[in-house]
C-alpha cells in the first residue's frame, strides 16, 4: 500500500483552484492580532483566578510558553504548505491519511460544538439587557448572520473578523492602560493598591496552581484559525510567517499582562471575579462609570467573532478532508469560491448543539462536551509529532521552504511534548478533567480506528 511517511508526496488538494483568495493582508494581520484575544480569556479566566489566586499570572505564563512553542511548529509547517487543512494537512503527509482523518475530524466536532456554546454565551449577554426574550431566539440570530456571512464571500468572514478584532485589540489596550495607571497610583479617582492583593501568591496550595493551569491552557483554543485563513489570503506564506513571529508578544501582552493587572487590583477572592467575570470586576473596583458594561459588550464581541470564527475554521477543515477524500463529497461543493454545504452542514451541527442543551441536559449535552473537553491538547500533540518528522524531509529535499524555523529544533520540540504529556498526567489526576480526558480519548481513539480502516479501504480501491 502506498504511504506518505516515506514521500513528500503532498495530501490531494486543490484549494489553490477552487478556494477563493478574497482575504487580504490586513485581514490576516487583524485576524492574527485579534485571534489570540478569544472568548476564553474573557469569560473562563474568572474560574483559574479563583482557583490559583494571583499564581494565575504564572499558569497563563507556563502554558503560554507552550502556546507559542505550538504555534511556532504550526507555523513552520503553515508556512511550507499553506492549507486550508492546516494541522490536518500536515499530520496526513508525515503519518498517512488516518493521521488527517484524526485530527480534522476531531478538531471539526470541537469547533462546531463551539459555535454552538459561544452562540448560547453572546445570547445569555444580550437576554440580560432584554429579560423576558428567549435565549434560542438570539442563538439563532446569531447563527444565521454568521451562517450567512460565511456563505456570500470569504471577505465577508475577514471582514466581518477585522472589525471584532480591531474593537476587541482597541478594548483590552485601553484596559491595560487603565489598568497600569491604577496600579501605579496616578489614575484619578483611584489609590493604588501596591501588593496588598499579592500577598498569597498560593492560597489554595499547588492543588489551586494545577487548576489555574488547566484552565489557562484551554482559553489559548483557536489560535490556530490564521494558519486556516492563511490558505485563502493573497500571500499565505508572508501572513503565516508574520502572524507566527509576532504571537510571542501578543501571548505575553493580552494574557499574562492582563491576568497580572487583574490580581493587582481585585483581591483574587471576590465573588464579582466569577460572578461578573475578571475584567468586569476590575473595572468596577476602578469605579469608572459604565466600564463595565462596555466591557460586557467587548465581552459579547469577543464570543461572536469566536463564533464566526468557528464557523469559518470548521467549513475549511471539513472541505479539506473532503478534498482529501476523507469524507462524504458533497461537503467539497464550492460555488463562489466558498464551501458553501460545508458551511450549512457545520452551522447546523452547531446549533443542533444548543437544542441539545435545552432537550437533554443532564446527559447528551454533558457527554458532549466532555468529549471535546480535551480535542485542543491531541490537535497539539498531532502538530508537534508531525513536525519533528517533516522538519527532517524539508530540510533534506525542499530547505528553501523553510521560511519560518522552529526555535532550537528537536530540543523544543521534544520539550513541548513533554509539557503536553504533563498536562494529561494533571488531567488525570482531578476527577472533573479526568473524564474529559477519558472522553476526548475514546472519540481519538475511534476516529483513528474508522481513519485507518477508511484508508485501507481508499488503498484496495487503488490497488
Amino acid at each position: 500500500m502506498p504511504s506518505s511517511t516515506t514521500t513528500d508526496t503532498p495530501p490531494r488538494q486543490r484549494d489553490a483552484a477552487a478556494l477563493s483568495h478574497g482575504l487580504k493582508q490586513r485581514h490576516l494581520s487583524m485576524i492574527a492580532l485579534g485571534g489570540v484575544i478569544g472568548a476564553g480569556l474573557f469569560v473562563g479566566s474568572g474560574a483559574g483566578i479563583a482557583a490559583a489566586g494571583p499564581s494565575i499570572v504564572l499558569a497563563y505564563a507556563v502554558s503560554g510558553l507552550l502556546v507559542m512553542l505550538v504555534m511556532r511548529m504550526l507555523g513552520e509547517m503553515s508556512a511550507a504548505y499553506p492549507s486550508s487543512g492546516s494541522f490536518s494537512a500536515h499530520a496526513e503527509r508525515a503519518f498517512g491519511p488516518w493521521a488527517g482523518f484524526t485530527a480534522g475530524w476531531s478538531f471539526w466536532v470541537l469547533l462546531c460544538t463551539a459555535v454552538g456554546l459561544e452562540g448560547m454565551g453572546a445570547a445569555k449577554i444580550v437576554t440580560g439587557w432584554l429579560p423576558g426574550t428567549p435565549q434560542w431566539m438570539w442563538v439563532a440570530l446569531f447563527m444565521v448572520v454568521f451562517c450567512g456571512a460565511n456563505l456570500a464571500a470569504v471577505k465577508n468572514f475577514g471582514e466581518f473578523e477585522f472589525w471584532f478584532a480591531a474593537l476587541k485589540v482597541g478594548a483590552i489596550t485601553l484596559f491595560l492602560v487603565l489598568g497600569v495607571l491604577a496600579v501605579a497610583g496616578v489614575l484619578p479617582g483611584t489609590d493604588s493598591p501596591g501588593a496588598s492583593n499579592l500577598t498569597d501568591l498560593l492560597p489554595h496550595g499547588s492543588q489551586g496552581l494545577i487548576i489555574g493551569l488547566l484552565a489557562s491552557v484551554f482559553a489559548y483554543g483557536g489560535l490556530e484559525t490564521v494558519t486556516i485563513a492563511a490558505a485563502e489570503s493573497q500571500d499565505p506564506v508572508r501572513g503565516v510567517a508574520s502572524a507566527v513571529r509576532t504571537a510571542m508578544w501578543r501571548i505575553a501582552l493580552f494574557y499574562v499582562g492582563s491576568m497580572a493587572v487583574i490580581v493587582t487590583l481585585v483581591p483574587w477572592d471576590s465573588a464579582e471575579v466569577v460572578e461578573k467575570g475578571p475584567y468586569v470586576a476590575a473595572l468596577d473596583h476602578l469605579g469608572i462609570p459604565g466600564a463595565g458594561q462596555l466591557m460586557n459588550v467587548v465581552v459579547l464581541v469577543a464570543l461572536l467573532s469566536a463564533m464566526n470564527a468557528n464557523i469559518y475554521g470548521s467549513s475549511r477543515i471539513a472541505y479539506s478532508l473532503v478534498e482529501r477524500g476523507q469524507g462524504p463529497k458533497v461537503l467539497a461543493k464550492v460555488s463562489g469560491g466558498v464551501p458553501r454545504v460545508a458551511v450549512l452542514v457545520s452551522s447546523v451541527f452547531g446549533f443542533v448543539c444548543v437544542l441539545l442543551s435545552y432537550w437533554r441536559p443532564d446527559d447528551v449535552f454533558p457527554w458532549l462536551l466532555n468529549m471535546i473537553g480535551a480535542v485542543i491538547l491531541v490537535v497539539w500533540i498531532f502538530i508537534a509529532v508531525s513536525q519533528l518528522r517533516l522538519r527532517r524531509r524539508l530540510e533534506r529535499e525542499a530547505p528553501q521552504k523553510l521560511v519560518v524555523r522552529m526555535w532550537a529544533f528537536p530540543v523544543l520540540t521534544w520539550v513541548a511534548l513533554a509539557g503536553m504529556a504533563a498536562i494529561f498526567v494533571l488531567m488525570a489526576r482531578q476527577p472533573d478533567t479526568r473524564v474529559q480526558l477519558y472522553s476526548t480519548g475514546g472519540m481519538t481513539l475511534f476516529l483513528a480506528a474508522a481513519g485507518y480502516v477508511w484508508q485501507r479501504v481508499r488503498a484496495a480501491r487503488q490497488d
